[in-house]
């Protein structure tokens, strides 16, 4: 008997619908601004479940947490000059006589809208179950997520600063391939 073949039918058509979901997954990644929209949505309505039934901050707090923690990689580069004294593979140029290396992030830009849209997907579907709604003061939440927010960032923009990059390529020079030529050559003046 062949092992490969002993696959129920359940667990086929999970198969099947895993391939589906990532199918349309993959046809999601070129259009960056559509995702991003429909992750902003189900932020939307994630809050609106939770103003609306006035609990649940302690789930609000900890996907707040996560979020944090992928920020932190988007904006991290692969390879941190700090950690890696290796000249092996992408590191940051230290010093402006340095070879341009490009800006390679520890958490792609796919990878961190994925996580974050499934998170938010995960809070919303918990937020059905009574049993993680821990009665908490949330103002002191909120106040020491702020204060980890502003502490963390400032760490990272301060490292940013050190070793002289920008996650963002907004204002950076953007490659369009060939020029072209108005002039259809060099020009003469006769």
């Amino acid at each position: 008997m062949d092992g490969g073949d002993m696959a129920t039918p359940v667990q086929k058509r999970a198969h099947e619908a895993w391939r589906i979901y990532k199918f349309y997954l993959d046809k999601t990644t070129p259009h960056s601004t559509y995702r991003w929209i429909g992750t902003f949505v189900v932020f939307l309505i994630y809050c609106l479940r939770v103003f609306s039934i006035h609990g649940f901050y302690i789930i609000s707090y900890g996907l707040g947490i996560y979020l944090l923690n992928l920020l932190i990689g988007f904006l991290s580069p692969l390879v941190d000059p700090e950690l890696d004294n290796s000249d092996g593979g992408a590191s940051l140029p230290t010093r402006g006589s340095d070879e341009f290396k490009p800006f390679i992030r520890r958490l792609p830009e796919f990878k961190f809208w994925y996580s974050m849209t499934k998170a938010f997907c995960i809070a919303f579907l918990m937020t059905f179950f009574s049993v993680f709604d821990v009665p908490v003061f949330w103002p002191i939440l909120l106040c020491y997520w702020i204060v980890l927010f502003v502490l963390t960032m400032r760490r990272q923009i301060s490292h940013m600063i050190k070793h002289k990059y920008i996650p963002f390529s907004i204002g950076k020079q953007k490659y369009s391939g060939r020029r072209s030529s108005a002039t259809g050559g060099a020009s003469r003046a006769d």
